[in-house]
């Protein structure tokens, strides 16, 4: 299967640079190319694309705003932010608009290509100083409590090893690094994310990951006492 990307970048050159590299790989194919966020929102209404890699400081409407209409729809495409600055501000809001991934600009084309497919195969990426970042951002404060939109109580659909789970996603483990953790397989880890992204409505590791800092419920270090896994070492249940 193909999948159809939009490419969103102001300059020119650097939109058709990134559309070039993504064009040749087999698996992937450009619709469409936009200057400016509303543009981006235009031609996804049109072409209805996979994943749209934005870029984030345009003119008139801006990637994040453009993130923040595109993610809202009954059917929204994946969103890649690429942008040449690694600022808090920029992460967070991109992050929170409802980017599956956030990318710095001078990324290696086979990273690109790689973040590409990670987020269009429904995954989350995020360049390594930006998972520190966002990480350390909501360890140095206190919980802040649930958003609009965000339901508090929804915790509590999850199963004890659910729970813990999510507290080892949003420290910034991948699936095999938490199965190693839980001493489970990599298939069960991937069988319990994607059951609580479902049920606490949630499209991707990103947005698990803002929700269980948002609530108190992870911080950097490990989980305190009263959130250690509940379940034995081993155990593959849910």
């Amino acid at each position: 299967m193909t999948v159809k990307v939009l490419v969103v970048d102001d300059q020119i050159v650097v939109r058709a640079g990134f559309a070039a590299v993504i064009d040749d790989e087999p698996d992937l194919t450009v619709v469409g190319e936009a200057g400016d966020g509303a543009a981006a929102v235009s031609l996804a209404e049109q072409l209805a694309p996979d994943v749209v890699v934005m870029d984030v400081r345009m003119p008139g409407l801006d990637g994040i705003a453009a993130t923040r209409i595109l993610t809202a729809r009954e059917h929204p495409p994946r969103v890649l932010v690429l942008t040449t600055f690694d600022l808090d501000a920029y992460v967070f809001d991109a992050l929170r608009a409802g980017a599956s991934g956030f990318l710095l600009k001078d990324v290696h084309a086979a990273e690109l290509l790689t973040g590409i497919r990670i987020v269009a195969a429904g995954e989350s990426v995020l360049a390594p100083s930006a998972t520190r970042r966002l990480i350390g951002h909501y360890a140095s404060g206190p919980a802040t409590g649930p958003r609009p939109g965000q339901d508090a109580g929804s915790l509590e659909r999850l199963t004890a090893r659910e729970r813990f789970v999510l507290t080892l996603v949003a420290s910034g483990l991948n699936n095999a690094e938490i199965a190693d953790e839980l001493g489970i397989t990599v298939g069960t880890v991937k069988s319990h994310v994607n059951a609580l992204l479902r049920k606490l409505g949630l499209r991707d590791r990103v947005q698990a990951t803002i929700l269980a800092y948002d609530l108190g419920l992870a911080r950097a270090n490990p989980p305190a006492p009263g959130l250690a896994d509940p379940s034995p070492k081993g155990m593959s249940h849910s």
